[in-house]
Formats: C-alpha cells, structure tokens, sequence
C-alpha cells in the first residue's frame, strides 16, 4: 500500500491525543494532579489539538472532502463510520471534563462522570480506528487480531509519555507514574511484535488461480496488462518496499519508541525539574519520530490482493 501522509499523521497524532487524554482524565480524578487549571489546560489543551489535527488531516486523502460528512451514516455496518461518530461524541464529555478543570478547579462530583465517558468513547474511538484496518480481508497483514490492540496499545503508551511531559513542567514525576508507563511501553512493545511475527509467519495463500476462480484448469498468466499506464490502483495498491529495507526501519521504530521513552521516564523521578523537563521532551519526540516510522511500514509493507491482476504472484 502506498503510504499517504495525511493518514499516517492522523493515525499517529489522534492516537498520542487520545491516549493522553485518558491518563489525564484518569489522573485527575484519582488525585495523581492537583487540579488546577493550568496542568488542565496545558495536557487536555495539547490531547484535543492532537486528536483535532489528526482527524482534520485524514480528510486530506479523501478525493471530495466536502462529503466526508456522509461517512456518518453507516455506523451500522463501518468501522470508518462509528470512528467519525465515536471521535464527534468523545468531545462531549471531554469539553465538560475541560471547563469543570480549567474553568473550575474542579474533578469531583458530575465531573469523574464526564471522566469516565472521555475514557470509555476515547479508548473505543482508537480500537475503532485499528478496526477499519482489521476488517479488511483483501489485505492480508492489516486482516489479524493483532491490529486493533497495537492502536490501543500504542496510543495508551505514547500517551503516557507526554502526560508525562505535563508532570515534569508541573508537579514532578513519581516512580509510580514512571513506572506503570513504562509498563504500558512494554505492553505496546509485545504486541508490535506479536503484529510483526504473525504479518511474517502468515501464509500467503491469495494467488492469481484463486482470486480469477481459474486454479482447476491449471496454471494461470496474465496475457497483457490491465492497463496501458500506471493509474489510481496501482500507485496506491502497488507500492512495495524491499525487505531489507523495512527490517532496518523496524529496527529504527523499535529503538525511537520502545528503548528511548522508556530510559527517558525511568530517569524522571530522580532529576530537577530544570533537567527533568528536557528529558520528558526528548522521550515525546523519540516516541512521536519512531510511531511515524511505525506507521509508515504499516502502510508500505502491506499487500493488497487486487495487485494480483496486476501481476502479483501473491498477496
């Protein structure tokens, strides 16, 4: 598959905000940060940007964005439906959860409701996004049950390392907090690659004899191309990056978003506030470079099966 950019920011920023926005609603009320309005404003601020920017830039893929609005109304047999419906619907108790925090100082009472929705609508809004990729047979490695964790798995632990961005600028970070992300890192870690082994492992059994329904008369070959040039199928169906290629990729996702976040956050709880901060960052931005580069090999080393009446020998 052909990487587009639009997506792959999409899905990379609106699961970082999303799984932001679920530490930060679970930590305010549990009493992890005091509530005042500015740590509100600074982590709900920067998960509702996050999740805004990625949802605004998927549409950049669409051929008439104008009717992205349709897309809505078949949230009873999509999965790219009941995201938009879920995404739309988590900004309801996200926006009270904001102005009872930031406006009131408040997480008592109504507001762990308002918390409790923003948890369940935003961890379901990621699985669905994972799902639109996993309810996919043509494509052999995005159709497992590996895929709609690895989001969730993902997002919870790119979201905890800027929620804990938001801690080293404010209250400090603690071994706890430290801890249970680099746990989440860990989790995100096995799952990857459980992805990886099962996308390796899996039989490639889509050939040319069984998708044109011809296999019991023998071999068969395509006599011409379907078409005279590249056209929209190909460019984005046909693109194929070189194995050795994406095994050193791999190696660089691994290394940005399961080695360095996690040393960074192990560190936190023992330094100042003045080192701690950048410290924090450097993990964000490793952990945000490497799920680019995770996303990325998502896309490129995925094989659609209508490549096969194209001249693919599998998929």
């Amino acid at each position: 598959m052909h990487p587009a950019y639009s997506v792959i920011f999409f899905t990379t920023a609106s699961g970082a905000g999303y799984g932001l926005l679920i530490w930060m609603a679970i930590a305010g009320t549990l009493g992890v940060v005091p509530p005042h309005w500015g740590i509100g404003f600074a982590g709900l601020g920067l998960a509702l940007a996050l999740i805004t920017a990625g949802l605004l830039s998927s549409t950049f893929h669409l051929g008439r964005p104008e009717r992205s609005w349709r897309a809505f109304s078949q949230w009873r047999s999509s999965w790219l439906s009941r995201e938009g419906v879920l995404a739309v619907a988590t900004y309801a108790p996200a926006g009270l959860l904001g102005i009872s925090w930031v406006f009131f100082e408040n997480l008592s009472g109504i507001v762990v409701v308002f918390a409790i929705g923003t948890v369940i609508l935003s961890l379901c809004t990621v699985w669905a996004t994972g799902m639109i990729y996993a309810s996919l047979p043509p494509i052999r490695s995005w159709h497992q049950p590996w895929t709609a964790p690895v989001y969730v798995g993902l997002a919870l632990a790119s979201g905890g390392v800027l929620f804990h961005v938001i801690l080293a600028a404010s209250t400090g970070v603690t071994w706890w907090t430290a801890g249970l992300a680099v746990a989440l890192v860990v989790v995100a870690f096995i799952l990857k690659t459980m992805w990886w082994q099962t996308v390796d492992g899996a039989k490639r059994s889509l050939t040319v004899e069984s998708a044109t329904g011809l296999g019991r008369f023998g071999k068969v070959g395509m006599i011409e191309a379907p078409h005279s040039r590249p056209n929209f199928v190909m460019r984005e169906m046909g693109y194929h990056v070189a194995r050795k290629h994406a095994k050193k990729l791999r190696t660089v996702a691994t290394y940005l978003i399961f080695l360095v976040p996690p040393i960074c956050l192990l560190l936190l709880p023992m330094l100042s506030t003045l080192v701690a901060l950048p410290v924090a960052l450097t993990a964000a931005v490793s952990a945000g470079a490497g799920l680019l580069v995770e996303r990325w090999l998502f896309f490129a080393e995925a094989d659609h099966a209508v490549m096969l009446f194209y001249g693919a020998d599998k998929a």
